[in-house]
């Protein structure tokens, strides 16, 4: 096995033997990125100068042996909404085409103070708009599986850069699905954490309410890795919870006997594609094997969420983008006055799906439509809050597919949006209620396609989810297959 299709706990253990560099870890790693990166197209700024001083900064640590972690050395890559000082961070959009932050993201700053190295910023849709990274103003990522189809999105890119072992893991963030539905389409684990278990300070924002940072790995103990260091309480984000943060790969490595596994019935309907029904009712199997007992539970709420998530989202997107008005930062398009220079401005620097919410947003914000439309949201996502907070006095963990199918080819969705949206059933309503979920590989289409099974938490309980995923990985062999990087 070559050094860059290793994983975290492979390389860290090499780093710490001193029978590897960081130097040397983070060559093999850049030189096996640039080669792909014209197939895969997942970054939209590689940070190759700043990457090998990280990295020879990281080797001084190795060497005295003090405040080494698992991903000290390590390279990783980082979406393009998370604040780095002194490096661009676009968005995605070409509204931030030249912005370069004056500070880091804290989950950025967590990685840097343990010695992780940033091998670049990842592709993504628009301001995390977007479900297949379509929506970029750069480019159109690939999923590594097949270079024909879409990597998921709006984490595209970051899904995709460990998926091709581009990176060792990834940041990403999930407003509605954005980490689970790029890790299932792209074969890898994602995670989106408890609302305010991580820090969003330096976290562009699209909706500060559903927003949440979380990391992809090429399994579940790497994943645990990324979550022990970017967790915690942190005093300039007001959301943070102050929390104590779990052993997670202690509590991972937990038997799952007699663990209470709940399967909605709503997660499961007619016309759900059969390869992914399949495959999710096959790992549910394993579960069951390894001693986890299976109960069915009801979600009756969760056919609106995707109705809710289209109100409340747009909504804060509407009024979190009304910063960019070619003011202090960013694009700036000259007019006669200062309303022209605004929509000039916003007209040139947005691109379509970001100006559809938008406006969908501002709509639903109206007066004479807030009460109707933004109030009422707010109260059915109270009622799907409920019907979770009811079955988790059943259950521990709820099993459901992650994404209602297999990676899609590009262009397919792109002429109906709703069609688009429907990639998100299964996920937007763990972001309405702030819970934590997790996508692990759980099969493959007749197409060769990843399939993914989604674990959902109770609130703050991440190392369950965890402990469930790791025991069906060690049970099963899907996170070991690579893809091919070729076109079908």
């Amino acid at each position: 096995m070559e050094l860059h299709q290793k994983t975290i706990h492979e390389v860290s253990a090499d780093l710490k033997a001193k029978k590897l560099s960081s130097v040397e870890l983070t060559k093999a790693v850049m030189d096996h990125l640039e080669k792909v990166e014209p197939k895969v197209q997942a970054f939209i700024t590689i940070t190759r100068d700043e990457a090998f001083k990280q990295a020879a900064e990281a080797d001084k640590r190795l060497a005295t042996g003090k405040d080494i972690t698992a991903l000290t050395g390590v390279p990783v890559g980082i979406k393009d909404l998370l604040c780095t000082k002194g490096v661009r961070t676009t968005c995605g959009s070409r509204m931030l085409e030249n912005f370069v932050p004056p500070y880091n993201a804290t989950v950025v700053e967590k990685l840097y103070s343990v010695g992780a190295v940033s091998v670049g910023k990842t592709n993504m849709d628009e301001y995390a708009m977007g479900s297949s990274t379509e929506t970029s103003f750069y480019k159109k990522t690939k999923n590594p599986w097949n270079l024909n189809c879409v990597p998921g999105g709006s984490s595209g890119g970051s899904a995709a850069c460990v998926s091709a072992d581009q990176a060792f893991a990834s940041l990403g963030s999930d407003t509605g699905g954005s980490i689970r539905q790029p890790a299932a389409l792209c074969g890898i684990v994602g995670l989106k954490p408890t609302y305010g278990r991580v820090s969003r300070y330096g976290l562009i924002a699209f909706a500060s309410s559903l927003d949440q940072i979380g990391p992809f790995g090429k399994d579940v103990e790497d994943c645990a890795i990324m979550m022990q260091v970017i967790s915690g309480h942190d005093s300039k984000d007001s959301t943070s919870a102050d929390i104590p943060v779990p052993d997670y790969l202690g509590e991972m490595r937990k038997s799952v006997k007699g663990l209470k596994v709940g399967i909605p019935k709503e997660f499961f309907p007619d016309g759900l594609n059969k390869e992914v029904s399949e495959a999710v009712k096959k790992a549910i199997e394993e579960l069951k094997k390894q001693g986890a007992e299976i109960h069915e539970v009801s979600l009756p709420a969760s056919p609106y969420a995707l109705a809710v998530y289209y109100v409340l989202a747009p909504s804060e997107a509407s009024s979190n983008l009304a910063r960019y008005d070619g003011v202090r930062y960013g694009l700036r398009v000259p007019g006669e006055n200062i309303m022209e220079m605004y929509s000039k401005t916003r007209a040139a620097g947005f691109g379509p799906e970001v100006k559809r919410r938008i406006m969908l947003g501002t709509y639903a914000l109206s007066s004479g439509y807030y009460d109707a439309y933004y109030l009422k949201a707010l109260k059915v996502r109270r009622l799907i809050k409920q019907d979770y907070d009811k079955a988790f006095e059943k259950v521990d963990v709820i099993a459901t597919p992650t994404a209602p199918n297999p990676a899609f080819r590009f262009g397919e969705k792109t002429g109906d949006p709703l069609t688009m949206y429907l990639e998100d059933i299964f996920t937007v309503s763990i972001n309405i209620t702030g819970l934590p979920g997790l996508s692990v590989p759980c099969g493959m289409s007749k197409t060769e396609l990843p399939i993914g099974l989604q674990l959902i938490g109770k609130a703050f309980d991440e190392a369950t989810l965890l402990r469930t995923a790791y025991a069906y990985e060690q049970a099963t062999e899907w996170h070991k297959q690579k893809p091919s990087l070729k076109e079908a």
